[in-house]
């Protein structure tokens, strides 16, 4: 089957078989930042953003992908400037091995993009399906704090 989307704002189409999760199109293109964890949408590794939402690519049919938007981890920067998350994450120290870190990005920035002020217990939530083995977490949830005080300061 053939399939048109955009990713990372850049129109694709692309020839995919019907049972191929949108996480194994996406690798097999190139998208390196979409990691493959689990494989059963428990660690959040293959974390995208379809249409603005944050999901486990592993569980969507690339199909189900027809005619809509992705963002992988290398669309969140723009004009070669990191996304304000991105820039939190380094400056919090909040990544170690990096295994975890696309995936718990691209859950910050689909927060943040519907709600710009999230208490802790907000964000704990929305980064909740983002198996990190390296650290507690402390360290994600105060870069996600600090870039949504940027977010906000910069409107």
């Amino acid at each position: 089957m053939r399939i048109h989307l955009t990713v990372n704002g850049t129109g694709r189409t692309w020839e995919v078989a019907p049972g191929d999760t949108l996480l194994d199109v996406l690798r097999r293109e190139g998208f390196a930042g979409v990691k493959k964890g689990c494989g059963t949408g428990d660690c959040g590794a293959c974390t995208v953003l379809l249409n603005g939402r944050a999901v486990n690519a592993c569980l969507v049919l690339a199909v189900k992908a027809e005619g809509h938007t992705v963002v992988t981890i290398e669309g969140v920067a723009q004009g070669g400037r990191l996304h304000p998350v991105q820039e939190a994450f380094l400056e919090a120290g909040a990544v170690q091995c990096g295994y975890c870190t696309p995936g718990m990005v691209l859950s910050a920035v689909s927060l943040l993009s519907h709600n710009p002020d999230p208490s802790e217990a907000e964000i704990c939530e929305a980064i909740s399906g983002n198996l990190c083995r390296c650290t507690g977490y402390v360290k994600q949830i105060a870069a996600i704090e600090r870039a949504a005080a940027r977010m906000r300061e910069s409107q």
